[in-house]
């Protein structure tokens, strides 16, 4: 998903390709995560926001369910692919597209639950866009609303990115990515180099770089419930269960109280 801490020429020109390399991203198995913490907290929600939505994939799982979609991401490249997929699945669908920085979300109307998956708040490159953030979601769900996000891990960061190269080539699209780790700052660089097919079989290559933050658990936890959240769980990998020493990716579901008058 897009990194809402770059500006918004991030992605230009990676949004006509992103849904290729994507191709084998576990949208269905993000979907089920949601699906099942609404179940376990026993909310119904019908008004969602997805933040970092960036080409609409997951986007289309949510409109399956019947929800009313508020989609965000600062790419308006990228919003742009999702508006016209959207249409084309979903022609009479109710989505709200908005071009922001989700460190300063104003959504047009109060939210059953908000979404913030693949790894976009590691895009934030500080503590303090994590904490507004937090504060702004708060102050945009109903109360007894949801907030779902996952994270890498500091593991994930370190260990599997770490300085490691990467490559990957097919018919269409050809990248070589290098990962760059500060273990002072705890922060991994991308540099992504890419070679996308033209119509006429001829090759253009385009150049990305993206920083990623570490962000601990912890830490996390402490800033949530200083925004007012209610921690529902921590899980691992997609598998529900808790976050291990080799955990990859962190999952945090919390809630916004129902406060009596």
């Amino acid at each position: 998903m897009l990194s809402n801490s770059q500006n918004n020429t991030s992605y230009r020109r990676l949004a006509d390709v992103y849904d290729h390399l994507m191709g084998d991203a576990p949208y269905d198995r993000w979907m089920q995560v949601a699906v099942e913490v609404w179940r376990h907290a026993g909310t119904g929600p019908s008004r969602v926001a997805e933040l970092g939505c960036g080409t609409g994939s997951l986007t289309r799982y949510l409109l399956e369910y019947g929800f009313e979609v508020w989609g965000v991401d600062l790419s308006a490249d990228m919003l742009h692919v999702a508006r016209e997929k959207v249409e084309r699945s979903h022609p009479d669908a109710s989505v709200h597209w908005l071009c922001q920085d989700i460190r300063e979300l104003a959504l047009s109307a109060h939210i059953d639950s908000v979404l913030c998956f693949c790894d976009t708040l590691n895009y934030i490159s500080d503590a303090e866009g994590v904490q507004r953030v937090f504060a702004r979601v708060y102050e945009a769900l109903v109360p007894g609303g949801t907030f779902l996000f996952d994270v890498h891990t500091p593991y994930k960061i370190a260990e599997v990115f770490g300085n490691e190269s990467f490559s990957h080539q097919d018919g269409e699209v050809a990248y070589i990515w290098e990962s760059t780790y500060d273990p002072d700052t705890e922060a991994v660089e991308h540099d992504l180099t890419l070679f996308v097919q033209e119509q006429d079989g001829l090759y253009r290559r385009f150049h990305e770089l993206h920083h990623q933050q570490t962000y601990h658990l912890a830490d996390l936890t402490d800033w949530l419930a200083a925004a007012g959240f209610e921690l529902l769980s921590i899980t691992a990998d997609f598998t529900g269960q808790p976050v291990e020493e080799d955990s990859e990716r962190a999952f945090f579901a919390v809630r916004k109280p129902v406060r009596e008058d």
